[in-house]
């Protein structure tokens, strides 16, 4: 230790009073404040104090708040409220270290060049999360725009998936050309975007494992329901859906034939829990009455909710018959009753969006 302080010290002694002077100066010098990312999120982008501990970590990396200051100002102006903001930063919080000059800006502008307007790029900014920042955008809604007919479809879709997070070379593009080859429309591909999971977000060579499976569940491909039956399979294994179908004939006591009749009309079948299907089988076949195969060639009502619709419209029925308030209605002319019901009140919500 003398030894390094007599190395040292001669060393000062000799250097310029300068020198000496900032040496002193930056060991007695403060340190600027550091950033404080939470209270920043709290205060500036309107988020919870939860919000703000859970999208801290990934912020840390900020010195000061002059870059998300410039990206909430951009966003502001492309007319984003607060709580959009706040949703933006939520999802991504990554947002606030894209470079305004070098991404955003530019990205809007393309955007702009697809003819979406500012009111429709602010919506995308709130729902799109980490693709909003990436080049990927800007080709992905090229490719999607003609596919789902409008900006206003294709925003309506994002809202419920994620198709612009899928890869647009090696997973949109092929697969839609496949389920082209299929039969299937351009409106009929698009709807299939809805669903979660879509079953357009996994390989292609899983699409037509899933699509021989719904020839083989006997669904024409140019059936209306070949799309819902591709949705239902998609996500299954091939050991799943025969154990469904075993159980779908065991609680409907159904033939072979009558199963293959009830899947194709109505695939969801194949993705109720067991639970729910013996409950149906229970109420249909042992209390209403009703013969397995009648179900298996009207097999939509089981799709229906058993204790918000059916259950409580036999049992007002069943009321009126026995307080002599109407006429013997026989079970299968209630089910008929019910479904009719059921699906003019589903057309007019249709109309009513």
């Amino acid at each position: 230790m003398l030894r390094l302080r007599g190395c040292i010290l001669p060393r000062l002694l000799s250097s310029p009073a300068t020198s000496l002077h900032r040496l002193l100066s930056a060991a007695v010098s403060p340190s600027p404040p550091s950033f404080a990312v939470e209270e920043y999120l709290v205060a500036t982008c309107g988020l919870t104090p939860a919000q703000a501990r859970k999208a801290s970590p990934k912020l840390s990396h900020l010195k000061s708040p002059a870059n998300p200051d410039a990206v909430l100002a951009f966003l502001a102006g492309l007319g984003l409220s607060a709580a959009d903001l706040a949703t933006a930063v939520r999802k991504d919080p990554r947002l606030l270290c894209a470079g305004v000059e070098t991404t955003l800006a530019p990205n809007v502008a393309e955007l702009t060049g697809l003819g979406l307007s500012p009111s429709e790029i602010a919506r995308l900014v709130s729902i799109t999360g980490t693709t909003f920042r990436c080049k990927s955008i800007v080709s992905g809604l090229h490719y999607c725009l003609p596919l789902f007919g409008s900006s206003e479809n294709l925003l309506r879709v994002l809202k419920s998936g994620s198709v612009l997070g899928s890869d647009l070379q090696r997973v949109i593009k092929p697969n839609v050309a496949f389920l082209r080859e299929c039969g299937l429309g351009a409106c009929d591909i698009a709807k299939l975007y809805v669903f979660r999971p879509s079953p357009l977000s996994i390989s292609t060579e899983r699409i037509r494992t899933a699509v021989a499976r719904v020839d083989g569940l006997g669904v024409s491909r140019g059936s209306p329901m070949f799309k819902h039956a591709l949705q239902a399979v998609a996500f299954l294994t091939e050991e799943k859906i025969t154990a469904n179908v075993e159980h779908l004939k065991k609680a409907f006591r159904w033939s072979d034939a009558e199963v293959g009749i009830a899947v194709s009309k109505a695939p969801s079948l194949l993705t109720k829990n067991k639970e729910s299907l013996q409950r149906r089988s229970e109420f249909l076949i042992s209390e209403l009455g009703l013969e397995p195969a009648y179900i298996a060639y009207r097999p939509a009502m089981l799709t229906y909710s058993l204790e918000g619709r059916i259950r409580p419209r036999y049992y007002v029925v069943k009321f009126l018959k026995e307080n002599g308030l109407l006429k013997c209605v026989p079970s299968v002319m209630l089910v008929e009753i019910i479904e009719t019901r059921l699906m003019k009140c589903r057309r007019g919500e249709q109309v009513d969006q």
